[in-house]
């Protein structure tokens, strides 16, 4: 008997797929699953991160169209953005031409996979029938006035030659190029998911299958902080700016005023002073620096004085102000009140720069020195040193704080996030145009959608090369253009959008792709939405997860969806690693391709590899033992099919039979009992996505089966044919092959129901206890499933091979695992 042909098999059965319409969308779903994995950037070929991402997928999929679900699994491109734009900038090519080559070449290989997707939904972002919604979707923004153009200080990438959204920036450095980020004034585009704030953090509470480490990552990002605001004084003028602090009952002890350098009132205080060339030199070294260097615990703060002063509405005390680094335009409203008392950051600045402290906290009975602190008291306690306030609790004396100042016009109560609105404009060509024109009569006037798409200029038009502008704005055919308003000559926006706006909203086109007239049919949405399983990387979490929760909420909202979140159940799946440890990059050569492993080993041996390597959660060590083991795996149960279906092949189906009532050996029915303890078990880990731990159990039962002598025909059909049935989601090319030696009455495997275990059958009256010495199996021996650990203990040390073994050797413990084994070191 030879080994698993694969090469004919997988082509055979992924033909037989094709002709049947396995995996064809129903387009009225009776019982509905929609599973969805993130899309690819079609930056080349697709690598073993995609190959372990879409094979979940597919497992899952395969798993639920057993179960008498219709499915939509469908795949597409994020073909717009930065990585396609580079990559053909270096051929010298142009971006549409490298997208589409690499796009054809990725599909190809995943066909070749066998990924059960629905081709026929298939989206690219950067076609004109995509992206004419994408400006639609812009649009909508812009009529509820969550679109607006404002100029701001922002992340700009020197080498990407691009405007970046916070989310883009990691640490200081571009996501894509890993280049340091520097900050520009321009006029952007913004999206307004501020407005959402509230909503996008309490409608976490409804994701109950979202993991919580990505819950907690959105949470900190949106970043809501309850406090208050007090208006100051600058002193010498009747100009007045207000602070955001979280603790009001500390207003008292304020003794200076720290300014983020981006905020225009920075180098407004020094203009004209004998401070004035210091402030503006600092303000331009600060922003050079990363957010991170600017708040990190362990940076030492610094700042510049303005000579300027401001007074205290609360207090009626005079306060320096100054610039620092230490915080950020993005806080509150960019300008801070110093509490070196009670704040470590402003503890720090205070000594560094001999700046007064002053108690006005104490914790309960106590009383600090400002003198003799050597760190801030940040807790809370009874105020001191703060006038008609003094004695109170000062939880209960910040609400009063406010409150007073309320009354005097000088104050109030605030909520502030983090989030801030995100910047969609990208000064570069390969991107969805944003479909605005800028009148010199009218201003800003929206494309009428009845003339969207706003296309792309042809590539031979456009020298796209980045030059720290849009390359559109000097297509003059482009950019001239009547105004929709008045009819004289305009210009059209050059600005492209970023390419997260294709993916905020790709998972609602899957539901209707084809439909010219509107982005989707409101009815396709109710039968499919919200998303059931959504799988891709953690690292999304504060981007894309995001943005597409609240685009989802806004066309909720505009009465286009039916649910107001995007995804039921979320699934983050870990990082493909080599031998050594090191994530797989093209940079780092270390990438092995899903083609090479399928000219060699076919689909289903790296695929059984690679979800058994490690939980589908945790990143997971590719090696060559890895795909030996599994290949080994598939050969054995090839071999074991190959021999006995022969034989079995015109035997009458046998599924529905009680086999414990049956003339069985009592070997047979222990492999019965084993069968549905695994059907059991294998149903649980498909349902939570544990593969490593599904197939480890395919492994153990086939122990068990070559350890079992079968002499009932029927029952060897039975048992390998629901063997066939539990590996099908997880090698399906093998399964089918399988499933037709035995004779099938299905044209396909995945036309079959799921399996049920048989519950009189996963309780055993025996099991065989495995006794080990060191971990090394020493013997076996049937004993009642009723014992107690101390019996199974007692048995191990008693048997007669063990106690030979044990001679002379002291016994250090026992571990008794319930069930299945007695570990004895010595």
């Amino acid at each position: 008997m030879g080994s698993y042909p694969f090469k004919e098999i997988e082509h055979k059965w992924q033909k037989r797929w094709e002709e049947l319409g396995l995996f064809k969308t129903p387009e009225v779903p009776k019982k509905k699953m929609y599973i969805l994995e993130m899309f690819a950037y079609p930056s080349g070929d697709i690598h073993m991160g995609h190959f372990r991402n879409y094979t979940i997928g597919d497992v899952v999929a395969r798993y639920y169209l057993m179960n008498n679900y219709d499915i939509l699994h469908p795949f597409g491109w994020d073909a717009f953005g930065l990585p396609a734009e580079e990559a053909a900038i270096k051929r010298n090519i142009d971006p549409k031409t490298w997208t589409l080559n690499n796009i054809n070449i990725s599909r190809a290989t995943l066909k070749r996979v066998g990924i059960s997707y629905d081709w026929d939904r298939e989206v690219i972002t950067c076609n004109p029938d995509y992206y004419k919604w994408t400006q639609w979707i812009f649009l909508k923004l812009y009529e509820k006035g969550l679109a607006y153009q404002a100029e701001a200080a922002v992340n700009w990438c020197p080498s990407c030659k691009t405007v970046l959204a916070n989310e883009q920036v990691e640490a200081g450095i571009c996501w894509r190029c890993k280049s340091p980020v520097t900050k520009r004034t321009l006029t952007q585009w913004f999206f307004k998911i501020t407005a959402y704030a509230e909503r996008l953090l309490n409608d976490l509470d409804k994701l109950s299958e979202w993991p919580e480490n990505v819950k907690i990552m959105q949470r900190n990002w949106i970043g809501k902080s309850q406090g208050a605001e007090f208006d100051f004084l600058i002193e010498d003028s009747n100009k007045k700016f207000t602070v955001f602090t979280t603790r009001p009952d500390t207003i008292f002890g304020v003794t200076f005023v720290a300014i983020a350098p981006e905020h225009p009132l920075a180098t407004e205080l020094a203009r004209g002073t004998p401070y004035e060339k210091k402030v503006t030199d600092y303000v331009h070294q600060a922003q050079l620096k990363t957010e991170i260097d600017r708040t990190s615990e362990v940076t030492e703060k610094d700042g510049v004085f303005t000579g300027r002063y401001a007074l205290n509405l609360i207090s009626g005390e005079r306060v320096q102000l100054w610039v620092a680094d230490y915080v950020l335009p993005s806080y509150g409203t960019g300008i801070v009140m110093g509490v070196p008392a009670h704040d470590e950051r402003d503890f720090q600045f205070a000594k560094k720069y001999q700046i007064p402290i002053k108690v006005v906290i104490n914790p309960p009975g106590e009383s600090l020195d400002a003198t003799m602190m050597e760190s801030a008291y940040v807790d809370h306690g009874i105020m001191l040193n703060s006038g008609q306030f003094d004695g109170l609790a000062s939880e209960e004396g910040g609400k009063k704080v406010v409150e007073y100042a309320i009354g005097k016009g000088i104050g109030r109560f605030q909520v502030n996030y983090r989030l801030r609105d995100w910047l969609i404009s990208r000064q570069r060509y390969w991107g969805a145009p944003i479909p605005m024109i800028h009148c010199d009569d009218c201003g800003v006037v929206p494309v009428p959608e009845t003339e969207l798409p706003v296309l792309l200029p042809e590539e031979e038009k456009v020298d796209f090369i980045p030059k720290g502008r849009s390359p559109l704005e000097d297509v003059e055919s482009f950019r001239r253009v009547k105004c929709p308003r008045c009819g004289k000559m305009a210009s059209r926006d050059p600005d492209t959008m970023d390419t997260f706006v294709c993916s905020s909203w790709y998972h609602l086109r899957y539901v209707d792709p084809h439909n010219s007239k509107e982005p989707f049919s409101k009815e396709q949405a109710k039968l499919w939405l919200p998303i059931d399983l959504y799988i891709g990387g953690i690292e999304h979490a504060t981007g894309h997860l995001l943005y597409f929760r609240f685009i989802t909420k806004v066309l909720y909202d505009s009465g286009w969806l039916p649910v107001d979140e995007p995804a039921i159940r979320l699934f983050n799946h870990g990082m493909v690693l080599d031998e050594n440890g090191e994530v797989m990059s093209k940079s780092k050569g270390n990438v092995v391709s899903p083609v090479y492993l399928m000219d060699k080993y076919g689909v289903d041996i790296p695929r059984i590899a690679m979800l058994f390597a490690a939980p589908s959660d945790k990143e997971v060590r590719w090696t060559d033992e890895g795909v030996r083991g599994a290949t080994r795996f598939v050969n054995r149960i090839y071999r074991i099919y190959e021999q006995y279906a022969p034989t079995l092949v015109q035997l009458p189906e046998v599924s529905n039979k009680k086999w414990l009532e049956q003339d069985l050996s009592p070997a047979e029915q222990r492999l019965y009992r084993k069968l549905h303890q695994t059907l059991k078990a294998i149903t649980h880990d498909l349902n939570t996505l544990e593969f490593n731990t599904a197939i480890a159990a395919l492994m153990e039962l086939l122990n068990q089966y070559d350890r079992t002598e079968i002499n009932h025909k029927e029952f060897l059909k039975y048992f390998l044919r629901s063997f066939a049935l539990m590996l099908a989601p997880l090698a399906p090319h093998l399964a089918e092959e399988l499933w037709a030696k035995l004779g099938a009455e299905t044209p396909s495997i995945f036309k079959v129901t799921w399996p049920e275990y048989d519950p009189k059958a996963i309780h055993e009256d025996e099991i065989e206890l495995v006794i080990q010495i060191n971990g090394k199996i020493r013997a076996r021996q049937k004993v009642s499933a009723d014992l107690s650990d101390e019996e199974l203990k007692n048995i191990a040390l008693n048997h007669e091979k063990i106690e030979k073994l044990l001679d002379n050797k002291k016994v250090k413990r026992v571990i008794v695992v319930k069930g299945r084994l007695v570990n004895i070191v010595v």
